[in-house]
């Protein structure tokens, strides 16, 4: 058990995956500025109830991904742009709202079961062509420029990006980010590439308001 800032947002952040933020409450600048002088990650969470910015503190999820600074800009004010990277999940055990202005977590680590199982191949597998003909057919509808991507070969790092760049709501992706099991991650990201891409190719062969394009449910 360790303890750790939190800050609830309304996204999901996935290990290995970058996540940009700008800065500009005087609680989370407070909060950045000591993980940057202690070179420590902090909790990003999704909010459950609540708002991300000036407000009371927001009631989060209880997992969530710890994100560590690869990047810091200071700007006027004080505010800050960071750029970080999720590095492992978490599961608070016990929150506290007084000891500083925002939320500090009692957590643990919270790593997927079978991660290094034989029976993820695959699964991967499928899920790797999946994601490949995903990004394609955003790249052909317009909504996303893209090169040759590069996908990682590790199962769990090619499941985790192929969860950020899914076009779903922040409950689907938090959903996902609290699955327990390497297989049962993959399994469920290959359906739900099913359906997202079933979507897709409706809405290629019959132009519409993008805003219809990606799932709500």
């Amino acid at each position: 058990m360790f303890e750790i800032p939190l800050f609830p947002l309304n996204t999901v952040l996935f290990p290995g995956t970058p996540l940009q933020l700008h800065i500009f409450e005087e609680r989370y600048k407070r909060m950045v500025s000591t993980c940057l002088a202690d070179r420590t990650p902090f909790g990003v969470v999704l909010i459950r109830h609540g708002y991300e910015a000036l407000g009371p503190l927001a009631e989060p999820f209880r997992i969530g991904c710890t994100a560590q600074i690869i990047q810091a800009e200071n700007l006027d004010g004080g505010r800050i742009n960071i750029t970080t990277l999720g590095k492992e999940r978490f599961r608070i055990l016990k929150l506290d709202s007084l000891t500083q202005p925002y939320l500090v977590g009692q957590v643990e680590t919270y790593p997927l079961s079978g991660a290094d199982g034989p029976d993820l191949n695959i699964p991967r597998n499928e899920l790797r062509l999946r994601l490949g003909r995903y990004l394609a057919r955003l790249s052909a509808a317009k909504l996303l420029e893209l090169s040759e991507p590069d996908l990682p070969g590790n199962p769990i790092l090619l499941a985790y990006l192929a969860a950020a760049v899914l076009h779903i709501t922040p409950m689907q992706k938090q959903q996902i980010l609290s699955i327990s099991g390497a297989r049962d991650l993959l399994v469920r990201l290959v359906a739900v590439y099913d359906r997202e891409l079933a979507l897709l190719d409706r809405f290629l062969q019959e132009p519409a308001d993008t805003n219809d394009v990606f799932s709500r449910n």
